[in-house]
């Protein structure tokens, strides 16, 4: 390879880089940076740990760590059976990652392996095992992690190997989020993770869930021996009547009488009637 055809390389995988961070529908897989693992938690090691036992892969897997660390991942998804994601290298590669689901027996010799063991599913999920559950789990052959025979890689790039840098970069990618999400490792591999709690944690489960059943068709009047129809008032001290406030009489005013008009005199008849009472008083005295 020419020092020009690697310049132009190098500098084609930049403009892409910067075009991706540029799109709004591609979301990059968020890694620990500096000398931080890629995985710290039990799913996140063990899954990586069981990717690195095969030496299938051993040649290809430290530049699909440098991938990843670079910040190259871009929609990672986990389904049953399905792994997929885009990788930005000189071009922008689509992943594909199938793994056959775990066979029903290998599955129930697990739970055989695990049973009575497993407190509940927060310690499963959380990797708070003991050592008998560890091993059931992570055994190579009988556990849970896939073998490389179950599983198919494809990308879109040119390079003909069966792993790829960039089939790589995802399957360490898995490790990391499995960090932050352990649930979806069961998800993978088509088996539900509630089935490994020992039979006394599901009987308490079971317990609870039949009692808030029962509850909710219980007629709770009868069961608490009080009538939750009517509702319950307190006793309290009984009310004084309130003696109605009287009120204040006012004084009415009189109301004068219209006077009986009184017809005009003429100044002859009230002197006559004058001199008259003038004669009576001489008369008398």
């Amino acid at each position: 390879m020419s020092w020009y055809y690697y310049d132009d390389d190098r500098d084609r995988r930049d403009r892409l880089r910067r075009k991706l961070q540029r799109q709004g529908d591609l979301k990059a897989l968020a890694i620990p940076q500096g000398s931080r693992k890629l995985a710290t938690t039990f799913w996140g090691k063990a899954w990586c740990d069981n990717l690195e036992a095969y030496q299938d892969y051993e040649s290809r897997l430290p530049r699909g760590r440098s991938y990843l660390r670079q910040g190259n991942v871009y929609n990672l998804q986990i389904e049953p059976g399905v792994i997929t994601a885009s990788v930005a290298g000189s071009y922008l590669y689509e992943v594909r990652i199938t793994i056959k689901p775990l066979a029903s027996e290998a599955w129930k010799e697990i739970k055989d392996d695990c049973a009575g063991q497993v407190g509940s599913l927060l310690d499963l999920l959380g990797g708070k095992l003991g050592d008998g559950v560890m091993h059931a789990i992570t055994d190579p052959d009988r556990g849970l992690f896939p073998h490389p025979s179950e599983i198919r890689l494809i990308c879109s790039c040119p390079d003909a190997a069966n792993m790829c840098k960039h089939v790589a970069a995802v399957l360490y990618g898995v490790g990391v989020m499995l960090d932050s999400a352990p649930d979806l490792f069961f998800v993978l591999r088509s088996v539900d993770p509630s089935e490994l709690i020992s039979s006394t944690a599901q009987q308490a489960l079971g317990e609870v869930q039949a009692t808030d059943a029962a509850l909710a068709g219980e007629d709770l009047s009868a069961l608490f021996g009080i009538d939750l129809g009517v509702p319950v008032i307190a006793e309290s001290e009984p009310e004084k009547p309130v003696t109605p406030t009287k009120k204040a009489k006012t004084k009415k005013e009189p109301v004068a009488k219209n006077p009986t008009p009184r017809k005009p005199v003429s100044s002859k008849v009230e002197a006559e009637k004058t001199s008259g009472k003038r004669a009576v008083r001489k008369k008398t005295r």
